[in-house]
């Protein structure tokens, strides 16, 4: 055989072993099933939104969240990120006007060394939150749009386990160490979640009662005055911590509550949220996003309690204060930039339990409507996820190069010069490639005559990557909103 044909043989193979023997990443069963029953309590849970200049997004964002029906109490916490476009007072006009879940706005600072802008963000809200005494955060991004059963089914789900449509229960997830498919060969290396905040995680455990009880004007569901919206902004230390805080300055959630061993449920619930489609960029470029996601971690491995994978989406984390407080979240990873995976990590690294899905009720509202849209959101992480590795960058285009690209080459090739063992391989590695796509593009409602188109979408996303190094090398790091992050061995006060 010719080298284009051993070449097209190599691309199929690894399609072929893509297909079967990577957690059947392509499928997208992995959902929350219907509630079969309610938990026997409803926890309390405080949902912590960090935003930078989302006034724009916020309209239609917040009343989903202020609107939540949810039986146990909840309220929710915006934390204001030093923004420059009036998000702090458009979130109090939004709860003003829509009334439902009580809403505190609050704003820490800049952000101390060391920290990255949404963690520093996160580190404010989730200490004011553990005032209130809540068993589980909601950690959710500003551009994230809810149902108004969002909550009460990710509860439910963590409280009393969750399961996949197909069936599949996970069951607790008590690996102690993880390790991640991040540098899988054939997919490309992006940021983990298209949207601004980090991820989170949940679980069962007895009602949380380290601090006070909340009054009634707190409760679920309860109409909002002008005086449910308070404010609880601080000077760039943040709040104080909550008693018993060994390290005041740490960040992590703290208390007293632990988690009974063999509980039921899980530590942390993320939902992957349905990316909005609407321009042509957006159906080009975001089903293959969560594609390529779920390739690099497949939800069944995270689900399942034998993996060692770990991983979170961005944007949706229901995540259990017990279980943060262990990991020292978001303390221990004050620093990263792919902040969903990491704080998935960390939760299963103390023994916590994890689950990964699908949304059909959470869906991001932010539109990417250019392609130097999507372009600078993939580009600014993907170095990182990398490790800043010039050795991985090689690795992860060469990758790229024989899965994603070798195939239809080598199909068009083989034809125009009568190599049949080329075309032959290199159709069949094609065939196989589109028809693993097709359960994202169903789920997105798409055409499936698009799914040839991926090895074009996949070069796009090198190209992103590519770029996302020489921007490190050239000193500009990640950027976001106006902030630049050096790498996490080149700032200060990492300890």
């Amino acid at each position: 055989m010719s080298a284009l044909a051993w070449t097209a043989a190599g691309s199929l193979a690894a399609w072929c072993w893509l297909l079967l023997c990577q957690g059947f990443f392509w499928r997208t069963d992995q959902r929350l099933p219907p509630r079969r029953r309610d938990p026997e309590h409803w926890p309390a849970v405080v949902v912590v939104v960090p935003a930078r200049d989302e006034a724009e997004v916020l309209p239609l964002s917040l009343p989903s969240l202020l609107g939540q029906e949810y039986p146990g109490r909840a309220e929710v916490v915006l934390v204001d990120d030093n923004s420059t476009d009036g998000t702090a007072a458009e979130a109090r006009a939004i709860a003003a006007r829509c009334g439902g879940l009580p809403l505190t706005v609050t704003t820490p600072g800049e952000p101390e060394p060391g920290w990255t802008g949404k963690l520093w963000a996160l580190r404010h809200g989730m200490a004011l939150a553990e005032e209130r005494g809540p068993e589980f955060l909601l950690l959710t991004d500003a551009d994230i749009a809810h149902d108004p059963d969002s909550l009460r089914e990710l509860v439910a789900s963590a409280v009393c386990g969750a399961a996949g449509r197909a069936g599949h229960m996970s069951a607790p997830h008590l690996s102690g160490a993880h390790m991640s498919t991040e540098h899988m060969s054939g997919a490309p290396m992006s940021d983990a979640h298209m949207s601004d905040a980090p991820t989170s995680s949940a679980s069962m455990s007895a009602p949380h009662t380290s601090s006070g009880p909340v009054s009634d004007a707190h409760m679920s569901g309860v109409p909002m005055s002008d005086a449910h919206v308070s404010d609880a902004s601080t000077d760039p230390s943040g709040p104080g911590a909550a008693p018993g805080d060994p390290d005041p300055g740490s960040g992590a959630v703290t208390g007293t509550g632990t988690t009974p061993v063999g509980t039921p449920g899980f530590d942390a619930v993320s939902l992957m949220a349905r990316l909005r489609v609407a321009g042509g960029w957006e159906r080009l470029v975001i089903p293959a996003f969560v594609y390529f996601f779920a390739q690099l971690y497949p939800f069944r491995r995270v689900n399942s309690p034998a993996s060692r994978t770990a991983a979170a989406a961005g944007g949706c984390v229901l995540l259990r204060t017990d279980a943060a407080r262990r990991a020292g979240v978001p303390a221990s990873i004050r620093q990263a930039v792919i902040d969903d995976v990491t704080l998935a990590r960390a939760v299963s690294d103390t023994g916590g339990r994890i689950w990964l899905g699908l949304a059909d009720r959470v869906h991001s509202v932010r539109p990417y409507p250019r392609l130097r849209d999507l372009w600078r959101m993939v580009s600014r992480s993907a170095y990182t996820q990398l490790r800043h590795s010039p050795v991985l960058l090689a690795g992860t285009v060469a990758g790229l190069l024989l899965v994603y690209v070798v195939p239809p080459v080598a199909l068009v090739a083989g034809l125009v010069s009568g190599d049949a063992a080329a075309a032959w391989a290199g159709g069949l590695a094609w065939a196989v490639m589109s028809g693993t796509f097709l359960p994202v593009l169903r789920y997105y409602g798409l055409s499936p005559l698009t799914a040839p188109a991926l090895p074009f979408t996949a070069v796009l996303y090198l190209l992103m990557t590519v770029d996302s190094a020489i921007r490190h090398h050239r000193g500009r790091g990640a950027a976001w909103k106006g902030r630049t992050y050096a790498r996490p061995e080149a700032a200060p006060g990492r300890r």
